[in-house]
């Protein structure tokens, strides 16, 4: 069964959010002076950011 537009809309914004929290805290990771740590962080954002914006694509919403 598929499913309506508003949860498809409504996943996209929490798949976002969670991406950008983990961007975020790499980013902050890096500034406090830790780059191994940020670089071990940006791994997950990475792999958060890809599914996020792999599910916009493949559900037609824009940007």
């Amino acid at each position: 069964m598929s499913q309506g537009r508003k949860s498809v809309v409504e996943e996209s914004k929490h798949k976002g959010i969670v991406a950008g929290a983990t961007v975020a805290g790499a980013v902050v990771v890096g500034a406090l002076g830790f780059p191994i740590l940020a670089g071990l962080a940006a791994i997950p954002a990475t792999a958060l950011t890809y599914s996020w914006w792999k599910h916009r694509s493949k559900n037609g919403i824009k940007f």
